[in-house]
Formats: C-alpha cells, structure tokens, sequence
C-alpha cells in the first residue's frame, strides 16, 4: 500500500505541474498577440530610419561624419555588447542562445586584442554571466518588459549608451536578441548600434527611392537622427525579444502539457497494475488461509 500511495502522490503532483503549465502557455499565448502587434509595427519605422541615415551619409564627406557615424580607427578598441534575455525563465532555450552567443563573441574580441564591457537587459543574462563576467558589466536593466514604451527604452537604455559614448567608455555598441519570426521560430540576431553601419541592405534600398532635399542642412538633420535612431533601435529590439520570449515561452510550455500528459497516463497504467497486483495477492492469501483452515 505504501507503493500505491506513492504513485498516488506522483499523480497528483504531475497533474498539478500540468495546470499550472497549461495556465503558463494560456497566459503567454494572450501577452504574445499584443507583443507580437508591437514588434510588427516597430518594424517599418525602424527600417525608414535607418534608410534615411544611409541616404545622408552618402551625401556628407568622411571628415564631416559625426561621432556617432565615423568608425573607430582601426586596432583595439573598447567595445560594449547589449545582452538582450528575459526576466524570468521557463521559456526554453530564449536566454541560453543569447548567452552562448555573448560567450563566443566576447572570447573572439578579447583574442582580437578588444576591451570588452556588458550592458544587460534582463536579469537572466546578468544572473548566468556574472560570475565570469563581474568586471565586465557596465549596467543592468531589469523590469523593462513590464511596462514596455519607447520613452522607457529611450529614457533608461537609450540615453545612458550615448552618455557613455559621448564619456568614451566605448567605442562601438552591437546588440544582440532573439528577434520574433513566428510563435515557433526566434533568430538570434547581432546588431551594431554605434557606430551607425553604412551599409545598405535590399530592403534599405527599396526603401529610398529618391535624395529629398534637405533644410537646413544634411549634417544638423543627420546629427539630430542619430540620437534618435539609437532609441528607435534599442526599442525595436526590446519588443522583438519580448515578443520572441513569449513565443518561446508558450512554445515550451506546450512541451511540458504535452509531456505531463503522458506521464501521467504512464502513471495511471502502473497505478492500476500496482493495485491490482495487491488486490490478487490479498485474494491468493485469503484463499490460502481459508484452505488452510479446512485442512
């Protein structure tokens, strides 16, 4: 009997992780539709202004790129990644993949002769990395996602990577997250964010069709989308991971419901074998008492 209530135990446990992760993709499949509309709509503003800088810088000579356009001079230089993870966990490989990235990549610029610093946003990057990477880390941003708005993102992140690079604590900014493609896929995805890249991809192409005119100048309106194309960036990149954590989320979730199932139904078919074994050997014994008796 002490079997059975053990199997008894194991069930109910079982069941109860299966509610509970039931709830979690519930929960996560209605924060993914808003995320989703969010990250979508990001989209096209982001691509318009990156192809208006890439239309002026065409149009200004190098020496009279600003700082936040010229490229550092070739050698060593000090370079700070943006880790972008989640909060909280259960959601699959969401944060592992951006950490092993951030591990490879700080490996290869440190071979390079590079200084390396970290800014993180979300607290399960900064939890797994900062025992390796203590003197390395420059910020930690956590609880973003909560009330996720671009005067946040612009405020918070945005602002304190200009002040930083204005100070000269670095000299290039990339960023790095899982950009949301569906509710199944997420793509690890590098960015340089300092300085600007020039160069144009297809869609940036199509997307200037014409060198409008400017007033009053190229430069002062380069100068002022620069900073601004910094918060639009970091932003996008906040609602495409907070978009792909809860795909991610309600993608392992699933996985788990699914799993506990056939636990469950595993549990259940022993449960009953168990039992049944016991109720025989009750049988047997009682028929072998009354047996003995009647001898």
């Amino acid at each position: 009997m002490a079997n059975l209530k053990h199997l008894r135990n194991r069930i109910r446990s079982v069941n109860n992780t299966r509610q509970i992760t039931k709830a979690m993709k519930m929960v996560s499949a209605a924060k993914l539709r808003r995320s989703q509309e969010r990250a979508l709509a990001t989209r096209p503003y982001s691509l318009r202004i990156r192809a208006m800088i890439q239309s002026l810088a065409t149009l200004i000579p190098p020496e009279n790129a600003p700082p936040l356009l010229a490229r550092a001079p070739e050698g060593p230089r000090k370079i700070l990644l943006v880790l972008y993870t989640a909060d909280r966990g259960l959601c699959g490989s969401f944060n592992s993949a951006v950490i092993r990235a951030t591990r490879a990549r700080v490996a290869q610029l440190k071979q390079q002769g590079h200084t390396v610093s970290l800014t993180f946003v979300g607290r399960k990057g900064h939890d797994v990395l900062k025992r390796q990477y203590g003197d390395m880390t420059r910020d930690v941003h956590v609880g973003l996602t909560r009330h996720l708005s671009f005067e946040n993102a612009e405020r918070i992140v945005a602002n304190r990577l200009l002040a930083d690079f204005e100070a000269g604590r670095f000299d290039e900014c990339h960023l790095v997250y899982n950009a949301f493609k569906s509710a199944m896929t997420q793509e690890l995805t590098w960015r340089q964010l300092i300085p600007a890249p020039v160069e144009k991809s297809a869609a940036e192409e199509d997307a200037v069709v014409a060198s409008p005119l400017f007033e009053p100048d190229e430069e002062t309106v380069l100068a002022a989308l620069l900073p601004r194309n910094i918060a639009v960036q970091v932003f996008q990149a906040l609602a495409e991971s907070n978009a792909a954590e809860h795909a991610a989320r309600m993608s392992a979730m699933d996985n788990a419901v699914r799993n506990a199932g056939e636990m469950l139904k595993k549990l259940n078919i022993k449960y009953n074998r168990t039992r049944q074994a016991a109720i025989t050997t009750e049988l047997m014994e009682i028929i072998g008492g009354s047996e003995s008796l009647k001898g």
